[in-house]
């Protein structure tokens, strides 16, 4: 079967963005729209946010399901439509106030939500990773993300206006709108693109539990998975707490913090951007640079975590913004050659697994995400406790994710290529 062009890649970009942008409602908008227009405590909507997390522990299951049945189309159209209807039921919730059946229909709609974008993104990493050539992968690693950033950026640009003024109607229009043209997109995109099965080229199908404890004996796809853990753990950690690092220790404004996380996400895009050029078009085996790619985001992350911990030791008059930048620029590349990695590492020993390989560094990078969440925002209202003061709390859970990254690298530089597959088998 013919390897995917950048078109088709393309195309299955257009998916990603879909699912970003449904995510994007439900954790950023809706977060907004409880604490803000409903006056909600802040802790529902991120206990909201932290449970459809949980919900995709279950990734492995889902990539599972795709590997048995041959088909990934299915499971992608299917984990979009499951994932668009907890999007509109999460914001019909949000109009019903703080009452029971509100909350019961919250969690309903948060799980549908982790379900869907488990089954949906699970499925289409597994089909990427099918699909696509090997000396492509970072580069499509690249695209992909960098489309689904863009989707969300404009989702929430034009879902913003078409909020403004607000109302439980306008709200129930935008999260419909948004849910159905992102569910449309998304079969637009992935329509007719994966091919017949090649049967011959696939092994039996075998139970769930036999096919992970199969995978996990796998010494590489164990070390990339705790690598993705410990990875995503440290870039998780700063997520929800660079803003208020922002306000508390150089006094910034709202706004002024909102324009720091701009500038955050514009260093994520060169990084990521970089990543795809460099990792497409520099000398050498896929495998071995982007383990260099790796190595090196992390260790990147790092220092620019320990400016930042210097930052919160000197105050202002620091050069923020730089450093911020330089974080975000770490970030993504650290970010999108893991993704790559994924990619290459997803056929190992032959094709038939990729979906629940996919599914278990999901689901390690879903409970690293919860986890980082809760772990920096409590650690830094503990260290504010402890020690009556803004700057050394923040200084100490930055060191702590500086740490991290650096081991987070030390574990990436003892992974090892990935087998070899004939052509066929890498595009089955």
């Amino acid at each position: 079967m013919t390897p995917l062009g950048w078109p088709g890649i393309a195309r299955l970009g257009l998916v990603q963005a879909a699912i970003g942008a449904i995510v994007m409602l439900a954790t950023s908008l809706l977060n907004r729209v409880m604490v803000v227009e409903y006056a909600q405590a802040a802790t529902l909507p991120a206990g909201l946010v932290a449970f459809h997390y949980a919900v995709q522990l279950s990734r492995p299951r889902w990539g599972h399901g795709s590997d048995s049945g041959w088909r990934r189309t299915p499971w992608i159209i299917g984990g979009m439509a499951v994932l668009a209807g907890g999007g509109v039921l999460a914001a019909l919730a949000t109009t019903w106030g703080g009452s029971i059946a509100a909350l019961a229909l919250s969690v309903l709609a948060y799980a549908m939500i982790g379900c869907g974008v488990g089954a949906a993104g699970t499925n289409l990493l597994a089909l990427l990773a099918t699909r696509t050539a090997p000396a492509r992968r970072p580069a499509a690693a690249s695209l992909t993300w960098i489309m689904m950033i863009i989707g969300i950026v404009i989702t929430a640009g034009i879902a913003g206006q078409l909020l403004d003024p607000f109302t439980p109607e306008r709200l129930l229009q935008v999260a419909g709108g948004v849910a159905g043209i992102a569910f449309l997109v998304a079969c637009l995109g992935v329509a007719g693109i994966e091919g017949a099965p090649v049967a011959e080229a696939r092994p039996p199908a075998v139970p769930f539990g036999e096919a992970l404890r199969g995978i996990w004996a796998d010494p590489v796809t164990r070390l990339f998975s705790i690598f993705v853990f410990v990875a995503m753990l440290a870039y998780a950690t700063q997520d929800l707490i660079l803003e208020p690092f922002a306000g508390l220790v150089f006094g910034l404004t709202p706004g002024e913090s909102t324009s720091l996380s701009g500038v955050q996400h514009q260093g994520v895009l060169l990084g990521m951007i970089l990543v795809g050029i460099g990792g497409h078009g520099f000398g050498g085996r896929a495998g071995l640079k982007l383990k260099r790619w790796i190595v090196g985001g992390c260790v990147a992350s790092a220092l620019a975590l320990a400016a930042l911990a210097a930052a919160a030791a000197v105050g202002p008059g620091w050069p923020l913004a730089p450093t911020v930048f330089a974080l975000g620029f770490a970030n993504g590349v650290f970010a999108v050659a893991a993704i790559g990695a994924m990619l290459d590492l997803a056929g190992r020993d032959g094709p038939g697994h990729e979906g629940i390989r996919m599914g278990l560094w999901g689901a390690a990078q879903a409970a690293a995400f919860g986890l980082g969440g809760f772990f920096g925002a409590s650690a830094v209202d503990a260290g504010r406790a402890l020690l009556g003061a803004d700057g050394p709390a923040f200084e100490i859970v930055f060191v702590v994710e500086a740490l991290l990254f650096l081991v987070a690298a030390a574990i990436a530089a003892q992974l090892s290529e990935p087998q070899r597959q004939s052509p066929r088998e890498a595009l089955a």
